[in-house]
């Protein structure tokens, strides 16, 4: 893990993490997902399992999960991860229902009446990664927000390890979450499922989670045939901190980040050159026995950093060009750093918040945008599975009041038939 004292060089690193998943490889992958996609929109449930033979070594027939299993996998986990489960259920699902967005209605004053309705969309696909850990709080983050919203029919896809199954934790947070399908799918062919649909699996108007290069690539490819929440990338933290705040702390705060996968990215923003040099030796020693040793290491190594700032100044302009998914906030009066940090899809504030609490059960979701994209977008939420209709409604005293106004503005367009449709209302 490099260590900066320079804003120059930390302003180019910070960069190079940041486009940490542009590469050369790209274009390679979009033809492959491409042709995926292709073939199952061409062929459906045969190419699904036939690409889940080929990537996920198995074949998935049956496709569905029964409710039977669903429930039988809520009863066979533990009464305290019931428990666990139960609790950030509840916290998420009563964050969520302040999101539900009011339809409102505005009269003129010559009875011309404008209104937003707000309506949810009909069914919305959800995507659970597998891989290098199961993810039931990613579960309990997407499907949340889609039932508050009222989505009828929520489609879950999540892909099976080599026997084919899935995760027990994750079939129970289905079940506890009131998912009506759950199929045992993943990679591009389960996002090509949910966007073209199947026999088996319906055409959703939204798809929603987060997944490998694969995944957000074929999420890429099908957006505007179908909704999606956004185009994750690579998981990252930014902490700003003080010589107040605990070295021993803000090390396993990093490595909670690093943890996630090799590309996953940690980074500290410190005013203390003494608290710098003593993180990075609590990280060498907490990597030592850390049972995802090799991932820890490889992202510590390429994607990590440390930059010693000159002031609180230094760290907020880092932070905000950075515009992280997480930043912690570790300082000795966090709430006036709070005021200056512009860009960030969630924020941690003091030594009793890690980003763990966002991550299981506070109550905001936890699906945030990466790679920079704080800067213009927020995280997943209610809005994601509802879509808004403007009504409008005239009469004859309004449009004439109206008309002239009208007839200017489309005549300044060059469009005569735009100004000749109210014009010929009043011609009789």
């Amino acid at each position: 893990m490099k260590i900066i004292n320079n804003k120059k060089d930390a302003i180019k690193e910070l960069k190079r993490i940041s486009n940490r998943t542009n590469s050369d490889n790209n274009n390679k992958i979009n033809t492959i997902v491409e042709e995926i996609l292709q073939e199952v929109k061409t062929h459906g449930d045969i190419a699904v399992e036939k690409y889940t033979r080929k990537f996920d070594g198995f074949n998935p027939n049956p496709m569905q999960i029964n409710a039977e299993d669903l429930k039988n996998a809520w009863n066979e986990i533990s009464c305290d991860l019931k428990h666990s489960l139960e609790v950030a259920h509840k916290r998420i699902k009563n964050f969520h229902e302040k999101e539900i967005p009011s339809s409102f209605s505005i009269k003129g004053k010559h009875g011309d009446t404008v209104q937003r309705r707000w309506r949810p969309v009909k069914n919305a696909g959800i995507y659970i990664p597998g891989g290098r850990a199961a993810y039931p709080s990613t579960v309990l983050m997407n499907a949340i927000p889609a039932t508050v919203a009222g989505v009828e029919e929520i489609i879950m896809v999540s892909p099976g390890n080599k026997e084919g199954e899935i995760n027990k934790t994750v079939l129970a947070a289905a079940h506890l979450s009131g998912i009506n399908k759950v199929f045992r799918i993943g990679g591009a062919q389960a996002i090509g499922a949910l966007a073209f649909g199947t026999e088996q699996i319906n055409k959703v108007d939204v798809i929603t989670g987060p997944g490998n290069i694969f995944v957000t690539t074929a999420k890429k490819l099908i957006y505007g045939s179908t909704g999606i929440d956004s185009l994750a990338g690579p998981s990252e933290i930014l902490i700003i901190s003080d010589e107040t705040a605990q070295s021993t702390h803000i090390a396993s705060d990093l490595l909670a980040q690093a943890e996630h996968d090799p590309l996953a990215s940690s980074i500290l923003l410190t005013t203390s050159k003494d608290q710098a040099k003593q993180v990075l030796d609590e990280l060498h020693k907490k990597i030592d026995d850390h049972p995802r040793k090799e991932i820890c290491m490889q992202s510590i190594k390429n994607w990590g950093l440390i930059v010693i700032c000159e002031d609180y100044e230094s760290c907020i302009e880092l932070s905000n060009n950075f515009a992280p998914e997480h930043l912690e906030i570790l300082t000795l009066d966090s709430k006036k750093i709070l005021e200056g940090i512009e860009n960030a899809g969630a924020i941690f504030l003091g030594k009793w918040t890690p980003e763990a609490v966002g991550d299981y059960l506070a109550g905001p979701n936890h699906t945030l945008p990466t790679s920079g994209n704080s800067r213009f977008s927020g995280s997943l939420g209610v809005e994601t599975f509802m879509k808004n209709t403007s009504i409008i409604e005239f009469n004859e005293k309004s449009l004439k009041v109206n008309s002239l106004d009208i007839i200017n503005l489309a005549k300044s367009e060059g469009l005569h038939s735009h100004a000749k449709s109210v014009q010929i209302r009043f011609e009789d």
